[in-house]
């Protein structure tokens, strides 16, 4: 069953600027999928549409068998069962953090979905402990490093519970430790059923994680969908997408090329 199902997707930003161009896939329930290319090919929009913060100038988005757009995110019913079922954390904690205090943060969206107070509170102790936040309930987001924004963005959206979480850069920087807790944390959710859909230009992410993969080019175009194995033996496509690139070096006259990826050159 596929939650999303996105069909010649087109988004301009200020009418002059093409960020997504004809881009058509599909997510099926449970599954762990990466939208995947260089910087500025348009991943951050896909995810954001998805979300329902943007809305294509052409073709449509449907979650389930529903139209997710503008208009039918006016209607009461379809706005708050998309809200409680699909999460999204930006790359930029900075964005997503606007309370007070942690505690507030993570009680402001189960509040706002009508959820009474004292079950609120024991969600948001259970997803302190998961995250190991617990010393900073009381602390507000501009005390806060930048890996303990990313826990707190992310135990927001998960004291609602949603089915999907949508994942801007997931690992954007973080420090080793924190980029393992969370990507840890990421595959746990996965195993208990929930959509994973991230965005990242980081290949040792996906081979790691084993994600479907949708490669744009810098032309905002899907160039290619298929699994973490097909899409990172295709040398070729990556190179083209600006993904890997080749390095030049020179014995004496003779000048040699080489493919450059720390994901190629690393691997286990």
């Amino acid at each position: 069953m596929e939650i999303f199902t996105v069909e010649g997707a087109y988004y301009t930003y200020y009418n002059k600027f093409p960020a997504v161009v004809d881009v058509s896939l599909g997510i099926r329930k449970g599954e762990k999928f990466a939208v995947i290319g260089s910087n500025g090919s348009g991943k951050s929009t896909i995810l954001q549409i998805l979300a329902g913060l943007l809305f294509p100038s052409q073709g449509k988005v449907f979650f389930y068998d529903y139209e997710l757009s503008e208009e039918s995110l006016k209607e009461r019913d379809f706005l708050r069962s998309f809200r409680e079922r699909v999460g999204f954390v930006f790359q930029d904690s900075d964005i997503q953090l606007f309370c007070p205090t942690v505690m507030d943060e993570l009680l402001f969206g189960p509040l706002q979905l009508g959820m009474e107070k004292s079950e609120a509170l024991e969600r948001v102790s259970e997803i302190m402990q998961m995250l190991k936040i617990e010393n900073l309930r009381n602390r507000p987001s501009y005390m806060l490093s930048g890996g303990e924004k990313k826990r707190v963005a992310l135990g927001s959206i998960l004291t609602m519970n949603p089915e999907v979480l949508l994942l801007d850069e997931p690992t954007s920087g973080l420090d080793p430790k924190t980029q393992v807790f969370l990507l840890e944390l990421i595959l746990a959710l996965n195993e208990a059923g929930k959509t994973i859909v991230i965005a990242t230009h980081d290949l040792s992410l996906v081979d790691e994680f084993q994600f479907k993969v949708a490669v744009l080019s810098e032309e905002h175009r899907i160039e290619k969908i298929g699994n973490a194995e097909e899409i990172l033996k295709d040398e070729d496509l990556l190179l083209s997408v600006n993904l890997i690139h080749e390095h030049i070096h020179y014995h004496g006259q003779t000048a040699h090329t080489h493919i450059h990826s720390h994901y190629l050159f690393h691997k286990h």
